[in-house]
């Protein structure tokens, strides 16, 4: 077996985006535990979820579409959430290089700490503010930061929604006459 046939088993409309689906749920699902766990998420890492959230409308979609016949629907669906998950991947890129110090991160989460010009002023902003640092990770899994994680996750799964929008648009192609009145 080939790796292009491999690809087009798993590609087909209703695997591909049950994996996405899959990877979607899991993604969140990981996440939630983790703030069960006590850990609090960053403000990047909130966005970094993004793409996961709009995956739980638009795989379903992309499967009933195909399914159903609404090619153009299909292909849009998957060619979205390739677009966000590349989005993903590039910023799980710049919060890795936060983590790393090598890019200076948002300065809602990883700038200077300012001091409160009275012991009563400070004491109010630890009772009322609670600041994840996106600057400093608290999982490593294998070396890596979740970010670090985020970045091939995300990608993968920009690869597998795009080339199955691609896959859709080879196989059935338009036709330009439909356009013409």
């Amino acid at each position: 077996m080939t790796w292009r046939s491999l690809l087009d088993c798993v590609v087909v409309p209703r695997n591909a985006s049950l994996l996405i689906l899959a990877a979607a749920v899991a993604a969140i699902g990981g996440a939630w535990a983790y703030e069960a766990l006590g850990f609090l998420p960053c403000e990047l890492c909130y966005k970094e979820r993004i793409p996961y959230y709009a995956a739980f409308a638009l795989a379903p979609l992309a499967a009933f579409a195909a399914q159903t016949g609404r090619e153009r629907v299909a292909r849009a669906a998957f060619l979205l959430m390739a677009l966000l998950f590349a989005g993903d991947a590039i910023l799980s890129i710049y919060h890795s290089g936060v983590e790393w110090k090598i890019f200076s991160g948002p300065s809602d989460c990883s700038g200077p700490l300012t001091t409160a010009p009275s012991v009563a002023d400070f004491m109010k902003q630890l009772q009322t503010t609670k600041v994840v640092r996106c600057d400093q990770p608290n999982l490593w899994i294998f070396g890596l930061t979740l970010a670090n994680w985020n970045v091939a996750i995300s990608a993968a799964l920009a690869a597998l929604a795009g080339y199955a929008s691609w896959a859709r648009w080879r196989n059935q192609p338009i036709e330009l006459n439909s356009f013409e009145s």
